[in-house]
């Protein structure tokens, strides 16, 4: 199969249908063997419904129906490990991805030895303040912590080889940060295209300024994670030693003073330089057994998933 399109969806009955016949004219006329993959991520409108017509009628239709909303990285991930396609793109429901854009994104992955190709919306449709201006300082933010030089992270129409899909797991809300997860796990070869942004035709945005704000919180995380993600006591070690230093310092410089230098002087207690040794050894004795848990966590770990699929529709076929 070339290609398998995943789509995370909450909401969207008025564009179901226009969408598939969009998607599916595309495929037919570049003579694409293909999948769509619906994630209905617990929409609490028809959508599900369209979605099974769908299915039935067209067997390349394949759905998977959240049990509620567990939002759009684990819809993501479920169609992650279910698409069978060479190539796997994604893109988001609401008709703003243009689907003309596949076979050159597809091009890129299969003649161009791109990894991971990432959609760039240069001339966007939505609100300045509510959304351009907030997401180019996140972008911004996001390319100067994680070194992928990508200019929209949060673009939804991307193209993957089947192998990066397979690899990397998307959790929490960490699908803007897909370039990323790809890059730590080791492929390097992620391209940028611009495509055309639609204006929203039907319903409403499920983005608001939250949203960002957990963007960055994730963007910490993500930085924090690629870096000691795998060896935690290397950050929580070289803190603890350092604290552990400062207070062993401290601690010679009063045993010294009180023996040889000013044994008559003040107790030991009651100078500021105890407490600052004493608080200083604790906390580097703190920051040792947290880099030592993070190592029995991270060695004793169990692969799982954070969503439950209430229906499928010819995933299994």
């Amino acid at each position: 199969m070339n290609l398998s399109i995943v789509i995370p969806l909450l909401n969207e009955e008025e564009s179901l249908n226009e969408l598939y016949h969009w998607i599916a004219d595309v495929m037919q006329s570049n003579g694409f063997l293909y999948e769509i993959l619906f994630i209905d991520d617990g929409s609490t409108d028809d959508s599900w419904k369209i979605i099974r017509t769908l299915a039935e009628t067209h067997p390349e239709v394949k759905g998977l129906r959240f049990l509620k909303n567990f939002g759009k990285s684990q819809a993501l991930h479920a169609g992650f490990a279910v698409a069978k396609g060479e190539v796997v793109i994604t893109m988001d429901a609401d008709l703003q991805d243009n689907p003309e854009e596949i076979p050159e994104l597809y091009e890129m992955i299969c003649k161009d030895g791109y990894q991971l190709v990432s959609g760039w919306k240069k001339k966007r449709y939505d609100s300045v303040v509510a959304k351009n201006l907030p997401s180019k300082l996140f972008n911004l933010a996001a390319r100067k912590t994680s070194g992928v030089k990508l200019h929209d992270f949060n673009c939804g129409l991307k193209a993957y080889h089947k192998d990066v899909i397979k690899t990397i797991e998307v959790t929490g809300e960490m699908h803007r940060y897909i370039p990323v997860l790809a890059k730590n796990a080791g492929f390097d070869k992620i391209g940028e295209k611009v495509v055309q942004h639609q204006k929203r035709k039907y319903g409403t945005t499920k983005f608001g300024m939250e949203r960002f704000i957990r963007g960055f919180l994730d963007l910490i995380t993500i930085s924090f994670i690629s870096k000691f993600g795998k060896r935690p006591m290397h950050l929580f070690g070289a803190w603890g030693a350092l604290m552990l230093f400062v207070g062993f310092c401290f601690a010679l410089y009063l045993g010294i003073d009180k023996l040889f230098i000013n044994p008559g002087g003040r107790l030991i207690t009651d100078r500021p330089q105890f407490y600052i040794s004493l608080t200083a050894m604790i906390l580097g004795t703190q920051l040792f057994l947290a880099g030592f848990l993070g190592e029995l966590i991270l060695r004793s770990k169990k692969g799982g998933r954070d969503y439950i699929i209430k229906e499928d529709l010819n995933v299994h076929d």
